[in-house]
């Protein structure tokens, strides 16, 4: 009975532990910087590679938040994602789209920097992007 007992309390344990772990994990919201996101774009493509582009506005140019904030979006493999940042108060676009250019030019000078991943997992991570 006691082998029971101590498995059974073992097992409560383990799954304590799982709960635990699982509603723990790090996301964007425990980032410094008052991320908000503004705009979204995803493909309706499952089974090619799968586009993800964002626009963000940020508080301050926290150059490491907007990195890890980059890190804790979706990605798929052989997919991309984008994500633009552009500080709080000031012009940020409403609406991305896939192509070349992924928002509308007059925003272009208010973007910060520029997060990418792309479809074989490479990061690139760039303050004042051009695009």
């Amino acid at each position: 009975m006691k082998v029971k007992h101590i498995l059974i309390a073992l097992s409560i344990a383990l799954i304590a532990w799982f709960v635990y772990d699982a509603l723990t994990i790090p996301g964007t919201d425990d980032l410094k910087g008052d991320f908000k996101e503004v705009a979204m774009y995803r493909n309706e493509n499952n089974t090619g590679p799968v586009i993800r582009i964002y626009a963000v506005t940020v508080a301050d140019t926290l150059w490491q938040e907007m990195k890890q904030y980059g890190n804790y979006m979706p990605h798929t493999k052989y997919g991309n994602t984008k994500v633009f940042f552009f500080l709080k108060g000031k012009p940020a676009p409403t609406e991305v789209y896939p192509g070349k250019t992924n928002y509308n030019s007059q925003f272009k000078e208010f973007a910060v920097a520029k997060y990418e991943k792309d479809a074989m997992g490479q990061v690139s991570f760039v303050q004042y992007p051009e695009e």
